[in-house]
């Protein structure tokens, strides 16, 4: 099966409720971030890819009909290169509102994973510092993680071409989507999963 959608949007820009609709509109499996912890190989594949050697993206991507969030979001040139027909979706938010939702989900539990002098050396670890060397070096810091959210999303505006990429939020539902893949929209409400509450949750972090 070949990718129908690559994600270019990064992490908490909605990306697991566009995970669940795109595996609903297109009745195939998603990939997300949430899989490579179901795939024993996967790190390994991510953090090779991070340091520049790409898998056969075809094979890689087998059974999935799409892939959005980390790890594979920042390779979505690649990707458009090997699914010529696939629609390039950036998922976005107010990067203010993004700030808040990943510096109290995701980064915090990356850094005591992955970034402190006891983390394993393995290719999870490999996998995460690639990412986010990718992304930026001062991802801890708010006003350069804004930054670096900000460029990375006019980049893929500039570079994707106007013809593939759908810009999209959450609060958008499934009108752009359905439009861009030509299906029509689902009788029921758009899938709103992962709050920034349920991401702690998952996390085992406290209320805040």
């Amino acid at each position: 099966m070949a990718l129908r959608v690559i994600g270019a949007g990064l992490g908490r820009t909605g990306t697991t409720s566009l995970k669940a609709a795109l595996e609903e509109l297109l009745d195939a499996p998603c990939y997300h971030m949430g899989e490579v912890s179901k795939r024993d190989d996967d790190p390994t594949v991510w953090a090779d890819a991070y340091e520049g050697r790409f898998p056969a993206w075809e094979g890689f991507f087998g059974e999935y009909c799409a892939s959005v969030d980390w790890p594979s979001a920042p390779f979505w040139p690649q990707l458009a290169d090997a699914f010529p027909d696939a629609v390039i979706v950036l998922s976005v938010r107010d990067a203010d509102q993004w700030w808040r939702s990943v510096s109290s989900t995701i980064f915090p539990a990356m850094a005591d994973a992955y970034f402190s002098p006891d983390s394993k050396d393995d290719d999870w670890t490999r996998m995460c510092r690639g990412m986010m060397a990718a992304f930026s070096a001062q991802w801890q810091e708010e006003s350069a993680a804004k930054a670096a959210y900000l460029a990375y999303n006019n980049h893929v505006r500039a570079t994707a071409p106007a013809d593939r990429l759908v810009e999209w939020s959450a609060g958008d539902g499934w009108g752009p989507l359905c439009e861009a893949l030509e299906l029509e929209q689902p009788g029921h409400a758009f899938p709103h999963l992962n709050r920034t509450a349920d991401a702690r949750a998952e996390m085992g972090m406290q209320e805040l």
